[in-house]
């Protein structure tokens, strides 16, 4: 752990928060990332009423989705050192209003245009949030708590894009896609009346400036990457605006990368810090964890209603049991690693996440059904709640107590990052899968519904309404070719969990250092 710690500076109030207080300010700050993480999958559910509301292209439905994470992502790294300085509760009640006031405004947007730009607002103020709720827990709870209560963050991370999903799914089909913005107020509200009682502040007291041009420079980079693997899938990867975002963001990767070893002691974040295991391992474990996780959840809703004929509520419905387990064990991992050490435990969870893909590999199939999968939801589920904990420890744990809001920025970005990425690759795989598969099961179908039920297997239902006898033959062909499609992308997800086995094993997180809690001064705010 680096030694070259700044101080914190305390704010008013005397001594630490009591055991009461601890849990007060844990329920606050999960219930703020549990509005922050909702928002991010909800607005999925309701793709259609979207484009139908506001007349719009499916371009501008996906943008209107894809805004509020890429303002998220990009804005992470610069807001948690922000947050750093000015206080970090301050810093979460200014994101908490920013957030439920552009939440608010989504709610009442009359066209696509405003709708987009509020989600960009949200996605501003989620960035407040989001750092400085991992930031509030690690600099705030004592050493021998700090495990349990990074779980139960963590838990709610993974397994609360399902649960908002879920929610969101049920509020448009008993009321109306506006009511999915009432979710997101109703927690920010709670969460900001515990907030302003119980969460302590404090702020990092630095004697260098700010990172401006390394906080300008991040986000450049990190919106050109998060751009070209959200539009690569859409627009393809050749596709000129797509190659233009992903050269721009690996120019000013390299940059920032250059630019924070110039400034050294004063840099946003200390890049020198990737060379230990703790800080490297984790980010590169979660990256991996979220990317599959991302990408299988890509994959199970067109199975769940293309293959199986669900609703969209059943099908939010049936990723539960996977987002139940990752929250439990999420919370119970912190004793195994006490037990067994934070490597052994992630690389058990790595193990399982992988035994779960394999076991959706083998057994998907078209007659199988649901039970033909869920063992492997469930084994997935498991696998992600024992790593996540730790890998998410090793990164706060790798940066000094005064810069947690960038350690936590930082765990954040490797999260996004994944997902863009497993959403991009898992999905281009079962794409492939499907289509390679396909064409040698529409033998005497019409040329024009062939063509169509090649574009994917929502279109290739669509179609076969209107082709007489050849209907029954598109429809199965296109659930067999997806089911192939399917095992493709898992067996791929497989591959991708063997080979961060292999390197945790050989590279992962050792045990956190002791932590001098006297070098940590926190007041109560």
């Amino acid at each position: 752990m680096s030694t070259n710690q700044p101080a914190q500076e305390p704010t008013a109030g005397t001594g630490a928060p009591d055991a009461r207080q601890l849990r007060t300010i844990l329920i606050a700050v999960s219930i703020a990332l549990m509005a922050v993480i909702a928002s991010v999958s909800g607005l999925n559910v309701a793709q259609t009423h979207l484009a139908v509301e506001f007349g719009a292209s499916q371009n501008a439905v996906l943008w209107i989705i894809n805004s509020y994470t890429l303002a998220l992502a990009a804005l992470l790294l610069p807001l948690g050192a922000i947050g750093d300085r000015l206080g970090r509760k301050p810093v979460l009640i200014a994101g908490l209003v920013v957030f439920g006031v552009a939440n608010v405004a989504a709610g009442l947007a009359p066209t696509a245009e405003v709708m987009i730009a509020t989600r960009v607002a949200a996605g501003v103020g989620a960035a407040m949030i989001m750092p400085i709720t991992l930031a509030v827990i690690t600099s705030t709870f004592p050493a021998e708590q700090r495990g349990k209560a990074i779980g139960v963050w963590t838990g709610v991370a993974g397994g609360g894009g399902v649960l908002g999903m879920f929610l969101s799914a049920l509020l448009v089909d008993v009321a109306d896609w506006r009511w999915l913005f009432v979710l997101p107020v109703a927690l920010v509200v709670v969460a900001l009346g515990l907030t302003s009682t119980s969460v302590p502040d404090s702020r990092e007291r630095s004697a260098h400036s700010f990172d401006t041009v390394g906080a300008l420079v991040s986000t450049v980079a990190v919106v050109g990457l998060i751009f070209a693997l959200q539009e690569g899938p859409e627009r393809g990867w050749a596709a000129p605006a797509t190659l233009v975002g992903l050269v721009v963001g690996l120019i000013s990767g390299i940059g920032f990368v250059a630019w924070e070893l110039h400034r050294r002691d004063a840099s946003l974040l200390d890049v020198r810090l990737f060379r230990e295991r703790g800080l490297a391992g984790g980010s590169i474990t979660l990256s991996a964890v979220f990317g599959v996780q991302a990408g299988v959840a890509v994959v199970l809703f067109p199975f769940f209603q293309a293959v199986l004929g669900w609703s969209g509520l059943l099908s939010t419905a049936a990723m539960m049991p996977m987002a139940v387990m990752m929250m439990a064990t999420s919370g119970l991992a912190p004793k195994l690693t006490a037990r067994i050490g934070s490597r052994p435990t992630i690389a058990v969870g790595i193990a399982l996440a992988g035994a779960g893909l394999a076991l959706m590999a083998l057994f998907v199939s078209v007659d199988g059904g649901y039970p033909g999968i869920l063992p492997g939801m469930l084994a997935m589920g498991i696998g992600m709640g024992l790593s996540m904990t730790p890998a998410t420890e090793a990164i706060t744990g790798s940066l000094p107590r005064g810069k947690q809001g960038v350690a936590s920025a930082l765990n954040d970005i490797t999260r996004e990052f994944g997902t863009a990425l497993g959403v991009a690759v898992l999905g281009a795989l079962v794409s492939a899968g499907y289509r390679s598969a396909i064409d040698d099961r529409l033998h005497g179908v019409p040329q024009a519904a062939a063509d169509t039920a090649r574009a994917g297997i929502a279109n290739a239902v669509e179609v076969s309404g209107g082709t007489g006898s050849h209907e029954r033959q598109i429809v199965q062909a296109a659930q067999q070719s997806f089911v192939d499609g399917w095992q493709q992308a898992m067996w791929a997800g497989v591959a991708v969990m063997g080979a961060l086995l292999v390197y945790i094993v050989l590279r992962g997180p050792k045990n956190p250092a002791p932590v001098d809690e006297a070098a940590e001064t926190v007041g109560a705010g």
